[in-house]
């Protein structure tokens, strides 16, 4: 049997390039080799937008539009809503009564996201249970590995420690989830910043062509070339982390020598990754815009996403009643 992988975003909105980079990409080829879950972690998003919550519909279906124009399909991967799958609120409710505070209290992005989203009141359960939750939405389908990027694996290893607890107490039930690290290149946002919503920054896959080039054009690159005949340095330059994400390996070679020895200017270097995205994301704009035409097609997917999960997280959780005694 094909081992089973489990990952999630939480529908905040339209997608950017950094969730192509730095997640589909590898999600659409994990299908192939793996039984995957995607799920659309609505709840999570709760925690943030408690106070604001009738957009999170909304995001939802954004969400669902983006993965299934990027590639993910259907047919090989569980494409699910987490808050039409009940267990994982009975589940996450179960292993709340195990897990002592102090190793909620410990988790690094507890105070980040609050320094990060000042504007938002986190200090809520909701939000210091979120890697409850998270343990709950992974270990429901009895996920073997979770990709992550190397910011998420204190998650993961939390996991673990639940994991670990909850067998000892009422006996193996759950595989411990392993971590598989993908590579997640930073790329930098319309002001140089990192590529972030929150700093209305970045270049959406959704964008057309007019937009991209808009977007891009103005992008500040290496601070020291002033002028045409300055030399530059690739890797301190804004532009070229989009160039090392999209761009053909060859060419980006031929780029990097080209600053250095400044034979090419920065306006045609915006040009050829302009262009790039441009030929990249075109299958994807007309597969997305055929999407939005009809929101039936997103929605049956993802209810037909729902059964699956649905059939596979009850029968999880009839183990667990049994192991605890219920």
């Amino acid at each position: 049997m094909k081992k089973i992988v489990l990952s999630g975003m939480r529908p905040t909105g339209a997608l950017h390039l950094g969730h192509i980079a730095g997640a589909l990409r590898n999600w659409i080829k994990l299908q192939d080799k793996y039984e995957c879950y995607y799920s659309i972690v609505s709840w999570h998003a709760l925690s943030s937008e408690y106070k604001n919550s009738k957009v999170i519909k909304n995001y939802i279906f954004e969400l669902a539009v983006d993965w299934l124009s990027a590639g993910l399909d259907p047919e090989k991967s569980v494409i699910f809503l987490q808050s039409e799958v009940k267990e994982h609120a009975e589940l996450h409710l179960l292993l709340s009564m195990i897990i002592p505070l102090p190793w909620l209290e410990r988790v690094p992005t507890f105070k980040e996201m609050q320094k990060q989203l000042p504007d938002k009141e986190l200090n809520t359960y909701g939000f210091l249970g979120y890697p409850v939750l998270q343990t709950a939405d992974i270990i429901i389908y009895k996920a073997n590995y979770v990709p992550v990027g190397e910011d998420q694996v204190y998650h993961i290893e939390l996991a673990r420690e639940i994991v670990r607890r909850f067998n000892r107490f009422f006996g193996k039930v759950f595989p411990e989830p392993e971590v598989l690290l993908t590579e997640v290149p930073r790329l930098a946002g319309t002001d140089g910043r990192k590529m972030s919503k929150s700093y209305n920054n970045a270049i959406y896959i959704g964008d057309p062509p007019s937009v991209i080039e808009e977007k891009i054009k103005p992008m500040v690159t290496d601070t020291r070339r002033k002028r045409r005949s300055d030399p530059g340095e690739p890797n301190d330059c804004p532009v070229f982390t989009l160039h090392k994400a999209f761009t053909p390996e060859e060419k980006i070679n031929e780029l990097a020598q080209a600053c250095r020895k400044a034979s090419i200017g920065c306006l045609d270097c915006k040009k050829v990754i302009i262009d790039e995205l441009i030929e990249e994301f075109a299958p994807l704009r007309e597969k997305r815009n055929e999407l939005l035409k009809n929101p039936k097609i997103v929605w049956d997917i993802l209810e037909e996403g729902n059964k699956k999960a649905r059939k596979k997280a009850q029968q999880t959780m009839e183990e667990v009643r049994k192991a605890i005694g219920f």
